[in-house]
Parts: structure tokens; sequence; C-alpha cells
């Protein structure tokens, strides 16, 4: 698959987000939700090997049930 034969999905349908989308889809800064990604158990990261994905469901679950971050 060429570059402009990529699919592009909207963020509201991804089941995961880099940190950039998330960051864009939620209004919160790259590094705070870098920074939420390292917490412990942190209930809205994905590993892939070495990289971190921002699960969406979970991610604006988190955000609906904290007043504060």
């Amino acid at each position: 698959m060429t570059e402009k034969e990529k699919i592009i999905i909207p963020v509201w349908r991804k089941v995961t987000m880099t940190v950039e989308e998330a960051a864009a889809y939620s209004s919160i800064g790259i590094n705070k939700i870098r920074e939420m990604l390292k917490i412990p158990n942190c209930p809205f990261v994905l590993y892939i090997g070495n990289k971190k994905l921002v699960k969406r469901r979970e991610f604006e679950n988190y955000i609906e049930g904290n007043i504060e971050l």
C-alpha cells in the first residue's frame, strides 16, 4: 500500500491513538499525556514494544471520571 492509498480513520473511530492524536483529541498537552502514561497501572496505556499508545475509550472514561489532572 502506498502513501496515497493509506486508509485514513477519524480519531474518534480509532481504538488506539498516538500521544499526539490524544493531545489533539482532548486538548491536553503532549507532555501531560506522556506524564499520565507513566503512572503505574495506567488504565489507558497500551505498550507495543517500546511504543505507547492511548486506548481511546479508557482515556475518555478516565477524563470523565476526574475533575483534575
